[in-house]
């Protein structure tokens, strides 16, 4: 039976190549070496750097000794250019510019990012923007995070225990798996954090209280009580931290959006007690 043009088309996508087709066919090319990939990297950040984006910086309590001046529309841009590359990443860490360490967040894998690099790369943090950035792009996803929240909770370095704030709030959004109790759990540190008075721990403490109380219907009133407690404090850190949460979760806006979840999905039923070590 004589072929149609269909079967021909088919027949040459699946022929398979013969001996000498094989040995012509151009191998993979190796990956680059890392100090060129590293040397690549930085000159795009200088490439898409500016004088006035750096000075910007400093209005944001930013350090700008060790920064080009690059937007983070723009680390973003070049982390999809440069794609996932855990040497490199290291690499970025390590030369202690500050758009190298957003970058670094980007491109390492956090299945393999370990404990122990955790707890070197926040104890080098010294500004909430690389702080916030890892914790919500990297740290978030480790199979860690949720050990590190607790023990980082009760560190007394500044940005280590904004980090514990900063991966719990971003916990709320990324771990759509995650149990009620993690996070009941979670309101538990905040309440007991909520008097440290150094404001960017403070405002990692706000913001992890705001993102559980948004989650759901459940962890709403949660959060509620606890920011009701806060507010009624003498002391002037937890007092802001509980006012200012009530503020948004008391909100219209809030409300909706948690009636309207509530309204998708069944509320799952919240744990009686928080785990001693959420997973």
């Amino acid at each position: 039976m004589a072929r149609t043009a269909a079967t021909e088309v088919v027949a040459k996508a699946t022929r398979k190549p013969s001996a000498n087709q094989r040995a012509a066919s151009p191998a993979t090319a190796p990956p680059r070496p890392l100090a060129e990939r590293l040397a690549d990297a930085l000159a795009q950040l200088r490439a898409a750097s500016s004088a006035s984006h750096r000075d910007g910086l400093a209005r944001y309590a930013i350090p700008t000794e060790r920064a080009f001046g690059v937007p983070m529309a723009s680390v973003q841009a070049i982390a999809k250019r440069c794609g996932r590359d855990r040497e490199l990443a290291q690499a970025l860490w390590n030369s202690g510019w500050y758009e190298a360490r957003l970058l670094a967040s980007y491109l390492d894998d956090p299945d393999a990012v370990t404990a122990a690099q955790m707890d070197r790369w926040s104890r080098q943090f010294d500004n909430w923007a690389v702080c916030d950035t890892v914790c919500f792009a990297l740290f978030d996803r480790s199979p860690h995070a949720w050990r590190k929240i607790d023990q980082w909770a009760g560190r007394r370095d500044e940005f280590v225990r904004r980090a514990a704030f900063s991966l719990l709030a971003s916990k709320t959004v990324h771990d759509k798996a995650a149990p009620d109790a993690a996070f009941l759990h979670g309101l538990e540190l905040i309440e007991a954090g909520a008097g440290d008075e150094r404001n960017f721990v403070k405002k990692a403490v706000n913001w992890a209280l705001r993102s559980i109380g948004k989650r759901n219907a459940v962890l709403h009133p949660a959060a509620l009580a606890v920011a009701k407690r806060l507010a009624a404090s003498d002391e002037p850190a937890p007092r802001w931290v509980g006012k200012d949460a009530l503020r948004e979760l008391n909100s219209a806006a809030v409300i909706a959006r948690i009636a309207a979840k509530a309204a998708r999905a069944p509320v799952r039923k919240a744990a009686t007690k928080a785990p001693r070590n959420p997973p």
